[in-house]
């Protein structure tokens, strides 16, 4: 067998065999989930949330620089003004529609960053599985978050 076989085939293949049974030395941790969850990093970003003032008004503004910001293009917002009647945020405008496609959010986190009222933000809940393509549009009401009383 020339050196050139050994090095280019075998010696890779033994050192990925040298990783693995590494790997098979370290201790297994088991979680029981959903009874017990494991701690998230410092910087995870999941479940997008529409927060509120503590008044209650929205603070979405219906200035779009979130959708403007996100590079998958999942962000819809569709923009309506405030009446004195039926006021939703304390700005001229509201968000009549928010809507997010969450199987083409990457969640980077430059809809959060770009937010100048701080209205979207990421949050630590990470079970955002469905069955139906349908169930993934995020619509405004769903992201709200409850009026705290």
């Amino acid at each position: 067998m020339s050196f050139e076989v050994f090095r280019d085939v075998v010696k890779p293949i033994v050192v990925g065999f040298g990783i693995t049974a590494k790997r098979l030395a370290h201790p297994k941790v088991t979680i029981q989930y959903p009874e017990e969850r494991r701690e998230q990093f410092g910087r995870t970003r999941w479940r997008h949330v529409l927060t509120r003032y503590d008044s209650g008004l929205e603070r979405c503004i219906g200035c779009s620089l979130c959708a403007g910001a996100c590079p998958a293009r999942c962000i819809y917002v569709g923009a309506a003004e405030n009446t004195d009647e039926a006021r939703f945020s304390p700005g001229e405008r509201y968000a009549h529609r928010y809507e997010i496609n969450m199987l083409r959010c990457i969640f980077c986190g430059f809809c959060q960053e770009a937010c100048p009222t701080g209205a979207i933000v990421l949050r630590k809940d990470f079970e955002l599985s469905n069955y139906e393509r349908e169930d993934f549009i995020y619509t405004k009401e769903m992201l709200l978050e409850p009026v705290r009383d």
